[in-house]
């Protein structure tokens, strides 16, 4: 079975849903990005996922006042397993 050619970029696996070229555009990309890019983009991710984490308690909950639908929030963010039970 024959490898494809690709730049990486460490601790990345190959996609599977992008083509070679495509994945070379993404790279030269995130490249040319400064730092302060990076972490603006990292913090955009990082509060997209908060803000589908919420929609989902509030789903699941939906009779949750937000106190309780942002304790879970931070809950499942920080501690995903279940609470023991002396918390």
């Amino acid at each position: 079975m024959a490898t494809r050619e690709r730049a990486t970029i460490p601790f990345m696996p190959p996609p599977l849903d992008t083509t070679p070229e495509i994945e070379a555009m993404q790279i030269r990309i995130l490249r040319s990005m400064t730092i302060e890019q990076h972490l603006e983009a990292a913090l955009e991710i990082s509060l997209l996922s908060r803000e589908l984490m919420r929609a989902g308690v509030r789903r699941d909950h939906p009779d949750w006042a937000d106190k309780e639908i942002e304790f879970e929030v931070h809950r499942l963010t920080f501690f995903p397993q279940p609470l023991p039970d002396w918390v």
